[in-house]
């Protein structure tokens, strides 16, 4: 397989309709207030590479012909979590978001929740005009996983007693039930069989789950990356490659790490040690067959599907999650 492939290129086979997907996205969120029509002009375009939407349509091909549900279910997913994007902002206290200024910087808190509550009705109302209870099950699923994640990392990161088995519970919540849901949604909006819908789930998941893994890779940056090396470390963040060198570290060596982390973050230098101490135990390359294991068993389920365009696309956007330079 072509490893150099371009987003654009993984696109072709829905190419039209995510095109036709953006025009569709920015009439689902007008607003007679201006004020508001004004931010969502503004949201829409900053958009980034449109990952969401294509796991929703490709999930869709593979199931089935993409119909007008099939819009829907994109833009269900793209309100709800835009409005969780948003208000995570203020949660934050973030003004940038991909390069942009975030709402909140812009707009001020009160503004940005409400915004963010907007966004939520916007997801709520499409999928009710429509009767898509389906896929709002499935979305509203999604977005309540995503709360109890944070919820259960901010619980946890105040004692940095994470081990491996609540860092996967979190990653399963915070990250994989999104993408899990873009799948279970494109499949159910061509009408697939319960088990089908599962299936997809669970492909979603597991690629959500390798999607998150090599995110906290580049906290290890061995390259010119987007996100700042060691921001995980900074912000307390208990990571896999952490979490697998704490736990292989002889006892005194772990005290001392977990207390550079707890009182001395801030300290480059000290953020530096931490790094270190994390390549010398071999946690990045546990890490890294962690993530692999991960994509193995989503391309097996994959597989199970017929082959076709859209299945071969899928394939490589999962390639494309993994092989990333941010």
């Amino acid at each position: 397989m072509n490893m150099t492939l371009s987003i654009k290129e993984i696109q072709a086979p829905i190419a039209d309709e995510m095109k036709a997907f953006e025009q569709k996205f920015r009439q689902f969120m007008k607003s007679e207030v201006m004020l508001l029509d004004q931010i969502m002009n503004y949201i829409v375009r900053r958009k980034g590479k449109q990952l969401r939407p294509m796991f929703v349509f490709l999930s869709a091909g593979v199931c089935g012909d993409i119909s007008e549900s099939t819009y829907r279910g994109g833009a269900m997913i793209e309100l709800l979590h835009t409005a969780t994007l948003v208000h995570d902002d203020v949660v934050d206290d973030s003004n940038y978001r991909r390069g942009f200024f975030s709402v909140n910087a812009l707009w001020k808190n009160k503004i940005a929740v409400l915004v963010g509550d907007y966004l939520l009705s916007r997801g709520l109302l499409l999928s009710v005009d429509h009767e898509e209870f389906k896929i709002l099950k499935l979305v509203s699923t999604a977005v309540r996983e995503l709360s109890e994640g944070e919820l259960l990392q901010i619980e946890k990161a105040r004692r940095l007693d994470i081990n491996e088995a609540v860092y996967y519970e979190i990653i399963r919540q915070k990250t994989a039930s999104l993408i899990a849901s873009c799948c279970a949604v494109g499949a159910s909006s061509v009408g697939a069989a319960k088990e089908v819908v599962e299936k997809m789930h669970a492909f979603g998941e597991k690629v959500g789950m390798a999607f998150q893994i090599k995110d906290d890779l580049f906290d290890y940056g061995e390259d010119e990356i987007g996100k700042p090396l060691g921001i995980d470390i900074k912000e307390k963040k208990m990571t896999l490659p952490l979490i697998y060198a704490l736990n292989h570290a002889p006892w005194l060596e772990k005290r001392r790490v977990i207390n550079i982390i707890r009182n001395e973050s801030h300290k480059p230098n000290k953020v530096s040690e931490v790094i270190a101490f994390v390549k010398e135990s071999g946690g990045l390359h546990y890490a890294q067959e962690v993530m692999e294991r991960y994509v193995k068993e989503a391309l097996a389920l994959l597989n199970e599907f017929a082959d076709s365009p859209h299945r071969r696309s899928l394939e490589q956007l999962v390639q494309y999650t993994i092989e990333r330079s941010k």
